[in-house]
């Protein structure tokens, strides 16, 4: 068997916690427990948002934030406005539904034009959908609003609904959408989640649009019988993480495994990343999803987190706040309340330490001033920004001489 290779030196793997229960010799040992992160603090911006889950900055340094329930809001001069921004479609909030990420056509200051993601319909019958909209000037209203890419299929229940947004260099817009939820959910006859292997559905996949919501000429597919033009990669479960190395052109993913098996992938057209078929996941019953952990001709995450951390936002930090930490990645965790900084060499992972938030973590992002922000999934969630301490503290030196 082909080993999936996971980078991490020994100063991280002597402080880490690695399962054995999943091992054996022809297997790489899981990332479980890393060393805490130092030389930083964290400072809340706002509070009072509900459930916000995305984050996106105006040229003129507001911000606008998606929440779960359905809201559009406005950051203004460091303080939320009270009034929420109208002209929002109605969204379907249930489960991990509802009203989810925003990014910015990359032309936005001469066109006003915004992209959200959310989840429409009912609880029996829903879909994941892509709207675009025109901010108004004074920015209290949406105009023009209308969805230009839907899943074509509908599914059951308020789970895998994906929904990240990536803008890469050429003009493309990339969107995530989950595989649609959990056994016993079925569709066509079979587990749900088997379609993420079905070129024929957009379940389980990474697609990639133009600014219009069609298939982006040139998309690995577009010439293979059955398969949907729009699909860029596939094998997916549900990812919640998507973020652009600009310098390099690289894309990095996070997505959620089962019981463990969540993973950091690296995105190169056309490929199959394995789920449900090849993965460390175990069904929430008990058992192995498969005893299959590598297959030739599929790419191996580079980080498979067991047990799991249930990644959120992603990001690939290029400023220049924190010493040490440029070129790094920052993966939120809902489930143990933390960010990961994973220590990156071109494409190898060398090492992962924690930033412990203690509040569930949705979104992390690279604000326009160069820190890093965090948006937290909570019914009175907020906005913090990351901060360094003084390097007189020691704390900084600490992180470069790692």
């Amino acid at each position: 068997m082909h080993m999936r290779h996971l980078h991490l030196p020994m100063l991280f793997l002597a402080f880490s916690v690695f399962p054995t229960t999943f091992l054996t010799a022809a297997e790489v040992e899981l990332t479980g427990d890393v060393p805490e992160a130092s030389g930083w603090r964290t400072e809340v911006v706002v509070e009072g948002l509900e459930h916000p889950w995305s984050i996106a900055w105006l040229p003129d340094g507001s911000a606008l934030v998606t929440e779960r329930p359905g809201r559009l809001r406005m950051i203004r001069d460091g303080a939320l406005v009270p009034t929420p921004i109208a002209g929002v479609q109605d969204v379907l909030a249930h489960g991990q539904g509802g009203l989810l990420d925003i990014a910015l056509h990359p032309d936005f200051e001469t066109n006003r034009l915004l992209y959200l993601t959310y989840s429409v319909g009912t609880k029996a019958a829903n879909r994941t959908v892509l709207a675009r909209a025109r901010l108004d000037e004074d920015g209290r209203r949406l105009s023009d609003l209308e969805v230009i890419f839907r899943n074509p299929d509908t599914k059951e229940g308020g789970a895998h609904f994906g929904s990240r947004l990536l803008w890469l260099p050429d003009g493309s817009l990339l969107m995530s959408l989950g595989d649609g939820g959990n056994p016993p959910l079925s569709f066509d006859g079979a587990y749900i989640r088997e379609q993420a292997q079905n070129l024929g559905t957009d379940f389980g996949k990474l697609v990639r649009l133009t600014e219009d919501g069609r298939p982006f000429p040139g998309n690995p597919f577009v010439a293979e019988s059955g398969a949907r033009p729009e699909i860029y990669t596939f094998g997916h479960r549900n990812m919640q993480g998507l973020a652009l190395d600009s310098a390099s052109g690289r894309v990095w993913a996070t997505e959620h495994g089962a019981r463990g098996g969540d993973e950091l992938n690296l995105i190169r057209p056309g490929q199959n990343y394995g789920w449900p078929e090849v993965t460390y996941s175990m069904e929430y019953f008990g058992p192995a999803i498969s005893d299959v952990h590598s297959r030739s001709g599929m790419p191996d995450p580079k980080v498979v987190w067991t047990p799991s951390i249930a990644p959120s936002g992603l990001v690939f930090y290029s400023g220049e706040r924190y010493p040490g930490w440029k070129g790094d990645l920052f993966a939120g965790a809902l489930k143990f309340l933390q960010i990961r900084r994973i220590r990156l060499d071109g494409e190898r992972v060398v090492g992962e330490e924690k930033l412990t938030i203690g509040r569930r973590v949705r979104d992390v992002r690279q604000g326009p001033d160069g820190y890093l922000y965090v948006l937290t999934d909570e019914p009175n969630g907020g906005l913090l920004r990351i901060l360094q301490l003084p390097a007189s503290s020691g704390q900084l030196e600490e992180i470069e001489r790692r």
